[in-house]
């Protein structure tokens, strides 16, 4: 049988954050739920983040109570404090995400913190995701380059994502944040993590402003990764990763996958549909 890939979908939070023009609440909406229809198992839906930070997604409760939950899939939101993990839960949201950042020049840009206090207060929202039995992912983000301070160590990123493997994510996302890495790069970057954190606990993310997205992808399925972001359509951004451009598109991704000869239970031609209505959308927005 062929091995099984997970394909990540964080194009309703990571795709639409980066958005100026307001999306209405019921589009968001109709997108999770077609992307759900395509076969996706794992949505990040939006980010209970304060409405000043993130305006596009001040209305992420009322996008959890339009969804259609469907059984098998998981509708996750990232939390960034233990405020908005206390809104997700009025929200009735069972998996939340936390995110930290390999460089403590981009940890103070993205969160107003250094990196060893956004991992401090991780530990209030982990304690209360563990008796709630919340499953918990963790973000690392600028894993090869920072825009503010440059090249990040490898051995940065891997302390990172060990301290949150610790507190008790059940995956670490690795992203990619300014989609300029080569391959060289995501490889050295991995070797350091892997012998922290194993390969089935980690998932690739990468963005693809010089068009490597692809490349990288296949350095981490060398390393045993099988489970990527994406935003359908190649959306979003970073608003504290100046001149990053959007996720790497899921259709390309699952396109690529299924070249490759991998599993991943998603129906490409209507997840391209997804894509091309969502783009036509934010055309008008």
């Amino acid at each position: 049988m062929a091995d099984q890939i997970t394909v990540f979908e964080v194009g309703p939070r990571d795709g639409l954050q980066n958005e100026k023009r307001p999306i209405a609440t019921t589009d968001k909406i109709s997108l999770v739920n077609d992307l759900a229809d395509c076969g996706l198992r794992q949505i990040e839906v939006s980010s209970f983040v304060s409405p000043k930070w993130v305006p596009q997604l001040a209305d992420a409760a009322d996008v959890f109570a339009g969804i259609e939950r469907c059984p098998g899939v998981t509708y996750w939101a990232l939390t960034p404090n233990q405020r908005g993990f206390d809104a997700a839960r009025a929200a009735e949201v069972s998996h939340v995400a936390v995110f930290a950042a390999a460089s403590e020049d981009f940890s103070q840009r993205n969160i107003n913190c250094s990196i060893a206090e956004s991992l401090q207060r991780f530990e209030p929202i982990m304690a209360a995701a563990r008796e709630a039995g919340v499953s918990v992912r963790g973000y690392v983000s600028v894993v090869t380059e920072c825009p503010y301070s440059g090249a990040v160590s490898p051995d940065a990123v891997a302390d990172v994502a060990a301290k949150l493997h610790a507190l008790g994510c059940t995956e670490i996302s690795l992203g990619e944040t300014l989609g300029r890495a080569r391959p060289d790069a995501v490889d050295a970057m991995l070797r350091a993590v892997i012998e922290r954190v194993p390969a089935e606990r980690l998932a690739g993310h990468f963005h693809d402003t010089d068009g490597y997205a692809i490349d990288n992808l296949d350095v981490a399925l060398s390393h045993g990764l099988r489970t990527f972001d994406a935003a359908v359509g190649g959306l979003g951004g970073c608003p504290y990763a100046p001149g990053a451009s959007g996720n790497v598109a899921t259709e390309r991704v699952v396109e690529h996958l299924h070249t490759l000869g991998y599993e991943t239970d998603i129906d490409l031609d209507a997840l391209r549909s997804v894509g091309r209505r969502v783009k036509a959308l934010l055309s008008k927005a």
